[in-house]
């Protein structure tokens, strides 16, 4: 895990998640670009934090005015970006060190759930560009 520090809003987010949830978030992130908040839990506490047919988040989005999105951890760069691009069917997550632009992830999906991963307006690739870069230091995240 690298030494994140939240600043104070993302701190207030992470204290509202917990209080409507009852988990508390490894991570908060405001994801300006699709105004969204993007909270990173334990293993096997998405659901649990999502709640019965959403409501959690459902109550989270009412309250913050913003897209509320959960991740789980992942220890690897593979599970994370797989994790990232849930519900879509991941194959399989190759990381290359290019000699020029750093590391890459190639994320495999199924050929039905390409337009899942690639998400609306493109927002759950990036969210997992954003996380991989976060946790790993991955400069891009492809998929095939």
């Amino acid at each position: 895990m690298p030494n994140i520090r939240l600043t104070d809003e993302e701190l207030r987010y992470a204290a509202l998640f917990e209080k409507i949830t009852g988990i508390v978030p490894i991570d908060t992130i405001i994801d300006e670009t699709y105004n969204r908040i993007i909270f990173v839990v334990d293993k096997g506490f998405a659901p649990l934090a999502v709640g019965r047919g959403g409501v959690n988040i459902k109550r989270l989005k009412e309250l913050i005015g913003r897209d509320v999105e959960v991740v789980e951890k992942g220890d690897t760069p593979e599970e994370l970006i797989k994790n990232c691009l849930y519900p879509a069917r991941v194959l399989a997550v190759k990381i290359t060190k290019l000699p020029s632009s750093g590391v890459v992830a190639i994320a495999t999906v199924h050929p039905d759930d390409k337009a899942i991963a690639i998400g609306r307006q493109g927002r759950n690739i990036s969210r997992a560009k954003l996380l991989a870069k976060r946790y790993f230091d991955i400069e891009k995240v492809i998929l095939s």
